[in-house]
């Protein structure tokens, strides 16, 4: 009798696990966090995104090498409408068999990037008999009726086509992949809005934006003159870039219902900022992408494109107040924090600490592929493995417990922080401690002390240093992090010590393995993270 009840038991955790495993990735919320759910449990997405020429078979190889020596576990690769339907109605999907397959093999996870209308705003990767057709594929008119690089999210026959290839890929995603679930997230469009026009001034468009804006706009975005009427009516000046960033949107849209109809995937969009420093926002000046998912139109695209879960911020400047406040303006109770694209200067990976401790659900380096291809000034000139090591250092720290992470980000136990342009010290407040962090200090001593003590440490010339930490217990922190010196203390007005700091790591069961305890000249001037991270479990105390 107690064999069959082990047996069955054994066979009910068998199901139990293979129901986690094939469960659909998928978003959720609390309390205003997010996690991504991944086989049934919060993930972390440590993200590598290939080159833009790299979605083709001889261009993988180089991806995976340096997804592998990043310790990346989501490979971002594009998809191009050009690339499955180059003859009108006749589908290719050889590559995405491909790529899902050699993700397997490599035990990565994909997130797939639908390049079609729009790529960083223009029609570069619709196929040929799109590009050539334009007066069945519109293009945005400017107010003279001439017209502009980029499609118009007006176009009827471009939305149908469009979404017609959209679905038939994920429809072919579903078949392939929906029992092994390697493909977590798509991302619809690439960089849309237009430069150099604030709308499509076309037929169509003009008389849509003679129309009352819609409730569901009126909703969530706060009218600026009239409480309803016209966009003009009610947003005045902001009227044209909003309108645009409602077209765009519903056009999306259309494209995520249809897809996700066939094949329930989470989707994003991405954006080029705006200068997040700008407060409050004024009207577009061709100063950047209008109808883009900027911070200021994140409420439009909530109600006009409810079947997109995230709008996520694409960060290619390295000023930490820059950063910072991107991270700040796209993380809301409404939008969970994932920032799919980032240089890939050695001054970025710090953020990865801010990034991860805020809760976001990932982050991803744009370009981190050894092919023979830089962007720079956007990120380094490297091609070898010394473009991922930077990051590499960093998501070392994390891949062992990114799962756990995960949960702690999820539970509302995490803050990271970055060192600032300004190399000035920074506290992160948790209940009933505070970690006060410092930079460019040495390892020994104080700079009160003068002389060798008080000047910058060697390899700290450029801001580099940062942490993350996990309130794990009320008196329990896991830190990491590097090039910073960390004081925990008890919160203002009651009273504490550190009690023992461990130096270690977590096995791939989730137990902590202690290599040494840091004591003595270790400890007497705060904990002091040497250039290659280091991760402690940290026990604080109070007097009884």
């Amino acid at each position: 009798m107690k064999t069959q009840q082990l047996l069955l038991a054994v066979a009910l955790a068998c199901l139990f696990t293979t129901a986690q495993a094939n469960e659909a990735p998928r978003l959720v919320a609390k309390d205003g966090r997010h996690a991504l759910l991944v086989d049934g449990k919060p993930f972390l997405i440590l993200g590598a995104q290939a080159h833009n020429s790299s979605n083709y078979p001889a261009g993988l190889g180089p991806v995976w090498a340096a997804a592998k020596d990043l310790r990346a576990n989501t490979v971002l690769m594009p998809v191009a409408w050009e690339q499955v339907e180059p003859e009108e109605g006749k589908f290719d999907f050889s590559f995405v068999d491909l790529l899902v397959k050699q993700a397997r093999e490599q035990n990565k996870r994909l997130i797939i990037l639908w390049f079609a209308t729009w790529k960083n705003t223009s029609a570069q990767y619709t196929p040929a008999w799109v590009k050539l057709d334009t007066k069945r594929f519109p293009a945005n008119l400017d107010r003279e009726g001439k017209p502009n690089y980029s499609l118009s999210p007006f176009g009827a026959e471009t939305l149908k086509h469009d979404k017609r290839a959209f679905v038939a890929f994920m429809t072919h995603l579903k078949k392939i992949d929906e029992k092994q679930r390697t493909v977590l997230m798509v991302q619809v469009q690439n960089e849309v809005g237009t430069y150099g026009l604030v709308r499509d001034f076309g037929k169509d468009a003009q008389a849509a934006f003679e129309q009352p804006v819609p409730a569901a706009v009126l909703a969530r975005k706060k009218p600026v003159a009239a409480a309803s009427g016209t966009w003009r009516e009610v947003y005045g000046d902001y009227a044209d870039e909003y309108f645009h960033a409602w077209a765009i949107a519903r056009y999306i849209n259309d494209i995520a219902v249809a897809g996700r109809a066939v094949y329930d995937l989470p989707m994003y969009v991405n954006n080029a900022l705006r200068d997040p420093l700008e407060q409050p926002p004024k009207p577009w000046k061709s100063n950047f992408a209008s109808g883009g998912p900027t911070h200021d139109v994140i409420d439009i695209y909530k109600a006009a494109a409810p079947a997109i879960d995230i709008v996520g911020p694409d960060i290619y400047n390295v000023e930490s107040a820059q950063v910072n406040a991107n991270l700040r303006l796209f993380q809301r109770p409404d939008n969970a924090l994932w920032v799919p694209e980032m240089g890939t200067k050695p001054g970025y990976a710090r953020f990865v600490y801010a990034i991860l401790g805020r809760g976001a659900i990932g982050v991803s380096p744009f370009g981190t592929d050894y092919f023979n291809y830089s962007n720079h000034p956007l990120g380094t000139l490297a091609t070898d493995k010394t473009l991922v090591e930077p990051f590499e250092r960093v998501y070392r720290m994390f891949a062992p417990i990114q799962r756990q992470w995960a949960q702690w980000a999820f539970e509302g136990r995490t803050q990271g922080i970055a060192e600032g342009d300004d190399r000035q010290p920074q506290q992160l407040d948790f209940p009933g401690w505070t970690a006060k962090l410092t930079y460019r200090l040495g390892r020994f001593g104080e700079p009160s002390w003068g002389g060798e003590f008080a000047k910058p440490a060697p390899g700290t010339e450029e801001p580099g240093g940062g942490a993350a930490l996990a309130q794990i217990g009320p008196d329990q922190f896991i830190l990491i992090g590097h090039r910073v010196r960390v004081r925990m203390e008890p919160a203002a007005g009651t009273g504490g010590m550190m009690l023992r700091a461990e130096e270690g790591e977590f096995d791939a069961q989730g137990r902590w393995q202690m290599r040494r305890v840091w004591n003595g000249d270790q400890v007497d001037y705060g904990l002091n993270l040497p250039a290659e991270p280091v991760m402690l479990r940290i026990t604080m105390g109070r007097p009884r």
